[in-house]
């Protein structure tokens, strides 16, 4: 079974360290986006310059992105928690504040892989 691993890191300063650690553990594709969360847009009181419905220029232009997004679909539950020792290792306790989060998805069905490739 393949695996959608999504880690949201609050400090992008940790993104380095966590993908160097990522790909040492066999790792071959990591996307990674910018990123901010409605508690960010609260306390710099930017939801009321944000349209209902934000286009993705809307929010980027605001300036406030303080986080990461790293995306990566894996084929083993074992690479899976090397992959989250990683990110402690490096973040800290995710269930401390400010520090990230990081789910995991059951993947059922992925295109264009490329398994293999480096």
């Amino acid at each position: 079974m393949s695996y959608l691993v999504v880690l949201i890191v609050d400090d992008p300063e940790d993104c380095r360290p966590i993908l160097s650690g990522w790909e040492n553990a066999g790792v071959s594709g990591v996307t990674i986006l910018e990123s901010t969360g409605l508690g960010r847009f609260k306390k710099a009181g930017l939801l009321d310059d944000i349209p209902l419905l934000p286009s993705l220029s809307d929010i980027l232009s605001s300036g406030e992105i303080h986080h990461r997004t790293l995306l990566s679909v894996v084929d083993e539950q074992k690479v899976v928690d090397e992959m989250v020792a990683i990110a402690q290792g490096v973040i800290g306790d995710l269930d401390e504040k400010h520090t990230g989060f990081l789910f995991v998805v059951p993947v059922i069905q992925a295109y264009g892989l490329r398994r293999g490739q480096k």
